[in-house]
């Protein structure tokens, strides 16, 4: 909590802002939604560790809220007395007696009471003096440090050191080397305590206890750095609302999976779909589409776009990585196209944003495209489970802008003529060259 003396906006406008990231909103809208700039934002966001100060929880009613202190301070300079003044915002006179008397501004020589001041004094007081647990039992924080920090070791006891890294203090860096450590998570070493020390009480500590140590400043304890060591390598917190508020405003009522047609679910009709991107590095894709019954697969090339790497990316311009609403359509219909118009009937995608412009993918091909609930890949399991069948080949973290149209072409051609349990150990080519017989005999009735 900062001086009275600094301009600073107030408590309500502090507790809207991380309701606003409460609610999923990013740092820079929950800043322009309550009226403060987003560096503000930032650094509210950045000194709290992600996470809203306790000094910021709704008010309970237990104690005076700024609110009432406002009204307090409105009636004291109406010249109300104590009693008019606890019977008029429903608190008891001793409490106003007391709220007057501890908490006005006295900067002055003499007792003003002043809502902010008040405010101030009572966030002061109200203060926890306790320590840290971990900044003063060295013996405890050494325990979480060696199984949070140590260095890999071969079964022999020789320390392996991994790649050379340097701490940048960004979020979450993506697809470069991370610091090899013993990397016990916080609630593992919590876990742990109990069974290492039975009987010594001293040695517990809580996860978050150990989380706040190495997200808040101030806390103390562990260096900030220590953050890499974490499974996510996050250097903040993410509140879970914004893990989940992914745009999907191309998500309408009329294409989310309750309205696929129910032959699509029991794989009897063919010509269903379900579609997804593999991603690389350097912003590279490839599109992968199968069809529900045979398990056929097709590998959609995304090249990149002319300009990519030339000039710096601009916001809310083109993409260049390949996989742009635009670019990924005019690869689907392409791809698409190619088959009979009784084989593509509907497709089954994720949220992503790459297919924003469905309607005119639909309008193109005939195909409708319905999108899977978020977070339920489940919803598309031939996808995910060929995706995970195709990173043999493009394994994670590795450039996929570099294979061609006919190697890839040449992979699903592999992938297409590998026998399969769930098809009888029949090859899914061998099951989609059979639909495509069944549509070429004449007087086969059409669905359509």
């Amino acid at each position: 909590m900062r001086s009275p003396g600094r301009p600073e906006p107030s408590w309500a406008v502090q507790r809207d802002f991380w309701r606003q990231i409460a609610s999923g909103a990013t740092t820079a809208e929950a800043s322009e939604n309550v009226g403060v700039s987003w560096p503000v934002g930032i650094r509210w966001f950045r000194h709290a560790g992600g996470m809203a100060p306790i000094s910021l929880d709704e008010p309970a009613g237990r104690y005076l809220s700024f609110a009432e202190r406002e009204e307090i301070a409105l009636l004291r300079a109406q010249q109300h007395g104590v009693r008019e003044i606890a019977r008029r915002i429903g608190r008891d006179p001793g409490t106003i007696s007391r709220e007057l008397r501890r908490n006005a501004a006295t900067r002055s020589g003499k007792q003003v009471y002043r809502a902010v001041v008040a405010q101030w004094k009572a966030q002061q007081a109200a203060k926890r003096p306790k320590t840290a647990k971990l900044a003063v039992d060295d013996r405890l924080r050494e325990y979480v440090q060696e199984r949070l920090a140590g260095n890999v070791r071969r079964p022999d006891g020789t320390v392996v050191a991994g790649p050379e890294t340097a701490w940048k203090g960004l979020n979450k860096p993506h697809r470069q080397d991370r610091r090899w450590a013993t990397a016990w998570s916080p609630e593992q070493i919590s876990r742990r305590l109990p069974v290492d020390f039975p009987d010594d009480v001293s040695m517990r500590i809580s996860h978050e206890a150990i989380y706040q140590s190495l997200f808040i400043q101030g806390r103390g304890a562990l260096k900030r750095e220590l953050v890499a060591c974490l499974r996510t390598g996050r250097a903040l917190r993410e509140p879970r609302a914004r893990s989940r508020n992914k745009p999907s405003g191309h998500v309408s009522a009329d294409v989310v999976l309750s309205e696929r047609p129910a032959e699509a679910a029991d794989r009897a009709v063919p010509g269903h779909w379900e579609g997804d991107l593999i991603i690389g590095t350097g912003r590279s894709a490839i599109g992968t589409l199968v069809e529900r019954s045979s398990r056929a697969t097709l590998l959609v090339h995304l090249p990149r776009l002319e300009g990519w790497g030339e000039n710096p990316p601009v916001k809310n311009g083109p993409s260049l990585g390949g996989y742009g609403a635009v670019a990924m359509n005019a690869a689907l219909v392409a791809s698409i196209t190619q088959l009979p118009q009784q084989l593509r009937r509907t497709l089954t995608w994720d949220r992503g944003k790459e297919l924003s412009a469905h309607a005119q993918l639909t309008l193109e091909t005939g195909t409708r495209v319905f999108f899977a609930d978020p977070h339920s890949p489940w919803q598309r399991p031939t996808n995910e489970n060929t995706n995970g069948l195709l990173r043999q080949y493009f394994p994670k973290g590795t450039d996929l802008s570099r294979w061609s149209a006919e190697d890839l072409e040449a992979v699903a051609h592999t992938i297409n003529n590998r026998p399969r349990k769930i098809l009888d150990w029949r090859t899914p080519a061998e099951v989609f060259a059979e639909q495509l017989r069944s549509l070429q005999q004449p007087g086969v009735a059409s669905t359509d």
